[in-house]
């Protein structure tokens, strides 16, 4: 044990020294939104930014808020290692987000739809449909919408139905007597799913300009026609948020049946969220929040869709894009039929989406078919049955070839996804393994096992992020092509270890939770600390998506206090406050949002001037280094290496447009760069770089 680790156990966080991470998470999303105003992205990416703020807020009430409400309703006593009680946490929550959603909408409804209109796009609310419109939407609603529509009152006969979570639904006052003679007061009318959300006008209304009419706004139109003698006095679009967490008893006998068991019961979890229009009576409101057993402040009204992540995309005008980008291969690989040749020579670095994703699965694809190749093992945690990987890892199976996968069935919303890549694998003849139930498979590692002469010989790839080609266009992260034999051996040990009983492998060269990864990290902090009070340069350079774990936080300060240099680059949750006098001065917090996802893991520890740097798959979260099945690699290679602290590293510390600082008052501040400072784009510059220069 080093000397630290007893300091590290008995650091006592408190509010003063730990930010609460669920406000430091949607202050992560509030920066995402800051992005929709954002007048030097083009138009249309600024309206994706306001979809994904959407998308990101309600996940963070389905699984953070839903959490939150669960230990309260338990009347649990919180945990978290700022202290801070739970009913305080959601109140804060509320407040932020109010005004988080109020911002949003107002962007919406004032700055991007105007803009979107000067394009000739139009959204037509149901207060903006006129004369003209009329007759066509009356055929569509009789022939589109009132087949597939199911009406429901609300009377001693019919109580309030259960209503499937996020799912678009209007509340209808009515005055009036049914074909029974009873007087119903209320309705409720599902919004059919399987319908589109918006629908295109055709051209001979618009003069072939693009018109899109929301499905709401033709519902309310003939909201009357849904209840025949009846009359409609009011129709107010809601929305519920549900708890979508899952929770797995450990002793199941069989994980994918029991997974499919409770996806059912995501459809309609404890409510935590009702979204309703600004206009709704104060009566209704009231009522739907009893139905739903919430309190007021989980209450939103807002100026518009009640839905806003399933608008919005069935247009494009590329001049309102960001500019493509193609993403380059580097030259050593643009032979597919080299690439085992290449790499029995080099190690070969991927940064995505700077550099293509297609070496990847081009070395999957020589893999299936190259008679001289025996087995395939491969962790799966987001890929999707469309997955060309997974198409490839099957066809290698059915040549015979001795393919194992490791697919994590528990990644959050794509469980049912990865049931039927298993089951598209398992019919292809591949050995399929879930896992370890009670730790997730996060780990991103291939193993190649290839006949040589008469040797066998590996070829391994690690990774920061998922085998999903799609993500790898959007997301930032990091591959390492090796045949390193201490490597290729450590990585044949975690798949033993994956889909054996043995005891816990013992590595040469990686680390890996939950084992070693972050005792490891303490003592690279350690180390760092030793050669400050030495008078050495000490450094650290952290890029994560968050940092929450206490002790290594901890760590941090105290190395902070004893004179390292430490910047964290952090994407999203940051639980360390940074520039306290006497607590963590010595420390940068920045956190990069821009046209990529930033998704990198990467540890840099100045070591005296013998640099340790690795990529890893885990963030500084307790989930990761405990919970989790991860891999931190190190980079060996000094022109790789280079290339990572360069490009990855200090490229981002050097942004002053897209990046954003954190004060010791828990507040973000947006970068500018100075009156007569060139403005630097740490993305742009990686982009830049590959087109002028492309890699060697």
């Amino acid at each position: 044990m080093t000397p630290f680790a007893p300091q590290v156990n008995d650091f006592q966080h408190s509010s003063n020294t730990y930010i609460n991470r669920e406000i430091s998470l949607l202050e992560f999303h509030k920066r995402v939104l800051a992005q929709s105003k954002d007048s030097n992205h083009p138009l249309l990416e600024r309206l994706n930014f306001l979809i994904i703020f959407s998308r990101n807020l309600d996940e963070f009430f389905e699984i953070r808020v839903a959490g939150l409400m669960k230990q309260l309703d338990l009347n649990a006593i919180t945990t978290a290692p700022d202290a801070i009680p739970n009913e305080v946490v959601i109140e804060q929550i509320s407040d932020i987000a109010h005004e988080a959603v109020d911002d949003q909408y107002n962007t919406l409804n004032n700055i991007l739809l105007p803009q979107l209109q000067s394009y000739g796009v139009r959204f037509i609310q149901y207060h903006d449909i006129s004369e003209h419109h009329k007759e066509w939407i009356k055929n569509y609603f009789f022939k589109q919408v009132q087949p597939v529509v199911t009406p429901i009152s609300l009377d001693p006969a019919h109580p309030f139905p259960r209503l499937v979570n996020k799912s678009l639904n209007f509340i209808v006052t009515l005055e009036g007597k049914d074909a029974f003679g009873r007087h119903i007061d209320l309705a409720i009318v599902p919004a059919p799913r399987s319908l589109p959300r918006v629908v295109r006008l055709p051209d001979e209304l618009t003069n072939g300009q693009e018109h899109y009419i929301l499905l709401s706004a033709i519902i309310q139109q003939h909201i009357d026609d849904l209840f025949p003698g009846m009359s409609a006095t009011g129709c107010y679009q809601f929305r519920v948020t549900r708890n979508a967490d899952l929770t797995l008893a450990e002793d199941i006998d069989d994980l994918a049946v029991a997974l499919k068991d409770e996806l059912s019961s995501r459809r309609f979890g404890r409510a935590v969220r009702l979204e309703i229009a600004h206009d709704c009576p104060d009566f209704i409101n009231d009522y739907l929040l009893e139905q739903f057993d919430l309190d007021p402040i989980h209450l939103f009204q807002v100026k518009g869709p009640v839905n806003l992540a399933r608008l919005f995309a069935n247009f494009d005008i590329p001049e309102l894009r960001f500019k493509p980008y193609q993403p380059i291969v580097p030259k050593a690989l643009r032979n597919p039929h080299q690439i085992f040749d290449v790499l029995s020579k080099r190690d070969v670095l991927l940064h995505h989406p700077f550099d293509s994703f297609a070496p990847v699965i081009n070395l999957l694809k020589e893999a299936a078919y190259d008679p001289n190749v025996l087995a395939i093992k491969q962790t799966l945690y987001r890929s999707g049955p469309d997955s060309e990987i997974v198409q490839v890892l099957a066809e290698a199976a059915r040549n015979g070839k001795e393919v194992t996968a490791i697919i994590e069935l528990r990644a959050r919303f794509d469980e049912e996804s990865n049931i039927t890549v298993a089951n598209i694998l398992q019919e292809a003849g591949a050995v399929v393994v879930y896992g370890i139930v009670g730790y997730k498979t996060h780990a991103k590692m291939i193993l190649i096992v290839r006949r040589e002469g008469e040797k066998l010989k590996r070829y391994v790839h690690l990774g920061t992020g998922n085998y999903h080609a799609g993500n790898a266009k959007m997301y930032t992260d990091y591959g390492l092509l090796t045949t390193n034999p201490d490597i290729c051996e450590d990585v044949h040990k975690i798949f033993q270890e994956l889909t054996g009983m043995g005891r816990m492998a013992k590595l040469k060269k990686l680390f890996h939770a939950p084992f070693t990864l972050h005792a490891q990290l303490l003592q690279f902090i350690e180390h760092e600390i030793q050669h400050a009070q030495a008078g050495k340069p000490a450094r650290i350079i952290i890029k994560v998506n968050a940092l929450t774990e206490p002790k290594l936080i901890a760590a941090l300060y105290h190395a902070s206090q004893s004179g390292v240099k430490i910047d964290l680059i952090i994407r999203s949750i940051c639980c360390l406050r940074p520039q306290v006098e006497g607590l963590s001065e010595n420390i940068t917090v920045r956190s990069i949002v821009g046209r990529f996802l930033e998704h990198t893991r990467v540890y840099y520890f100045h070591n005296a001037g013998d640099i340790k740097l690795y990529c890893a798959s885990a963030d500084w979260m307790g989930r990761n280094l405990f919970s989790r099945v991860e891999t931190c690699f190190p980079i060996e290679d000094k022109k790789l290496r280079k290339q990572i602290i360069e490009d990855g590293l200090l490229s981002y510390l050097k942004d002053n447009t897209r990046a954003w600082e954190l004060d010791n008052n828990d507040q973000w501040h947006a970068l500018q760069a100075a009156e007569g400072e060139e403005s630097y784009i740490a993305q742009q510059h990686l982009m830049d770089e590959r087109i002028i220069t492309p890699t060697a």
